[in-house]
């Protein structure tokens, strides 16, 4: 897909990989459509990309997933891209999960995600092409103590992805994946249990995170070839 002139959902759009790819995706030419639960956050990205339009919406809410893409067709009359980039981390051993907190972030990781596949394919079908690129995480390629309920959520979206990219493929819509590596962004700062769970995290002497930026110049890789994964964890590619 040639991104110039392209309607891109991005969601999760008021910081860390979400932002850097809006921005990316704007320096492109694409017309951006951001996503994201914090107004103030939305305006300031909105102001600094040409032609973007910033809609608040919590992935977590059915008919604010619908509004979103309504939206977006209101005021571009199509969709080409979907970046399902929202999502929460959550940190705590198996044996001290939540079951609230744990369908709070299915609700988000995995629900949301599909919820927004489900609103933007009868459009790209119409439209006889489209792009859904899902953002993962590098927590599925590794086994990290106290990710569990996180990682989990990321595989199940990786398989419900791969699947959707088989069913969609003769519709002309490539569904991809990407796997970040751990990422400058507040995350884990933002993870639920983050307070209550220490955990042994990642072992010594791995390279350091990542920038938002150059998890964004993989996302748009990916839309740009319609490859099925990309990861961006060390060692596991």
């Amino acid at each position: 897909m040639e991104i110039d002139g392209k309607v891109i959902i991005v969601t999760g759009a008021s910081g860390g990989i979400g932002l850097a790819t809006a921005r990316l995706l704007g320096l492109r030419g694409a017309r951006v459509v951001l996503a994201a639960r914090n107004e103030n956050a939305l305006r300031s990205a909105a102001a600094e990309i040409p032609g973007s339009l910033a809609v608040r919406t919590d992935m977590r809410e059915a008919q604010s997933i619908r509004a979103l893409v309504e939206r977006t067709v209101e005021q571009f009359g199509r969709v080409d891209c979907l970046v399902n980039n929202a999502g929460q981390d959550f940190t705590a051993p198996v044996e001290a999960i939540d079951s609230g907190d744990f369908r709070s972030i299915l609700e988000l990781n995995l629900i949301g995600a599909l919820q927004a596949m489900q609103a933007v394919i009868p459009i790209m079908r119409r439209q006889g092409s489209g792009s859904i690129v899902n953002v993962s995480s590098g927590t599925t390629k590794m086994i990290l103590t106290g990710s569990a309920g996180y990682s989990s959520s990321k595989a199940a979206l990786n398989h419900l992805s791969l699947v959707a990219r088989e069913e969609l493929a003769p519709d002309g819509i490539a569904v991809s994946l990407i796997y970040p590596y751990i990422t400058e962004t507040d995350l884990e700062k933002n993870a639920i249990g983050a307070d209550e769970h220490s955990t042994a995290g990642p072992p010594l002497g791995i390279p350091p995170a990542d920038p938002p930026e150059k998890v964004a110049e993989a996302i748009l890789r990916l839309i740009e070839s319609g490859d099925a994964e990309l990861s961006l964890v060390p060692g596991r590619g």
